[in-house]
């Protein structure tokens, strides 16, 4: 099983987007999460480092500068989405990757805190 250790610069993207209020309260994160496409499109115009900050895991050992480096993805590139937090909780907690699990719980009840949800 992979190791994931928290990526701090994503942290801190979140958490700038949150008190922005670039959020989404309410999405179907399974039908709007950034698919293959969506990715490179967004690669084609942006860094990895503007990649890497979409995502609040780093794989422990990947080769830098590729998406099997970057996991736990929370927003579809231009906001924050709540489901997407409540899966990266989800799926942190079930792999026992305590580290991004409360990371994304600490995301999530700032987002919650400043939504009012």
């Amino acid at each position: 099983m992979a190791e994931y250790s928290v990526n701090t610069a994503a942290v801190a993207h979140a958490e700038r987007l949150i008190d922005a209020r670039q959020y989404v309260l309410e999405s179907d994160w399974g039908e709007v999460q950034p698919n293959a496409k969506a990715q490179n499109d967004f690669l084609e115009s942006h860094s990895w480092d503007d990649y890497a900050e979409w995502h609040l895991g780093l794989t422990e050992g990947a080769t830098e500068e590729t998406k099997a480096r970057y996991a736990f993805v929370f927003g579809d590139f231009r906001r924050v989405h709540r489901t997407a937090l409540i899966a990266c909780v989800y799926r942190a907690a079930e792999w026992r990757h305590k580290d991004v699990e409360l990371a994304a719980h600490e995301l999530l009840q700032r987002l919650d805190k400043i939504s009012g949800a």
